[in-house]
Formats: structure tokens, sequence, C-alpha cells
């Protein structure tokens, strides 16, 4: 599991697009921070199933499973918002 981890973390810090893109942010005078949220499961094999009977199990129990909820509520400033705008992410608030 660490080492999936460490993978997917060096995979996006050696990323030149990424690289590029949070480079383009900063010129526009933006600080930038940026949060992934990965969920990574796990499913025993039973013994004499095959691998497909296997993934598809797997992901109709996915399917099953509700997202995380947050618990805290986000405070956006009206920058936040024009700047999600403009990369074309909404907002819960604009949906009301």
């Amino acid at each position: 599991m660490q080492d999936l981890g460490n993978a997917i973390n060096e995979s996006i810090a050696d990323s030149e697009r990424i690289a590029e893109a949070i480079g383009e942010i900063k010129r526009s005078g933006y600080d930038v921070f940026l949060v992934l949220e990965a969920t990574i499961g796990f499913n025993k094999r039973e013994e004499g199933a095959s691998e497909d009977e296997e993934l598809l199990e797997a992901l109709e129990d996915a399917e099953d499973e509700q997202p995380p909820t947050r618990r805290h509520k986000v405070s956006w400033t009206s920058q936040d918002q024009k700047f999600l705008r403009a990369l074309k992410i909404s907002l819960d608030e604009d949906k009301k």
C-alpha cells in the first residue's frame, strides 16, 4: 500500500504537464496547493474464483459504497469562486 502511494506521489511530482499548469497559475498571481484524495480498496481473492469474477464482484461492491462525506463547511471567497468557475468547476452553492 505504501509503495502504491509513493508511486502515485512520484508520478505527480515528476509530471511536466502538472508542473507547467502550476507554473501558469503562479504566474497569474496565485499561490497553489494540490490535495488529491484516492480511495484504494483491496479484496482477497477466493480460491478457485477467476480474476474476471473477482473483478466483477469488486466493482459491484464499489458501486454499493457511498462516497465519503465532508464534515466541515467550506467558506469560499468571491475570488475563490471566480477562480474555480474559470477552471469550469461548479460549486454546490451555484446549484442553489
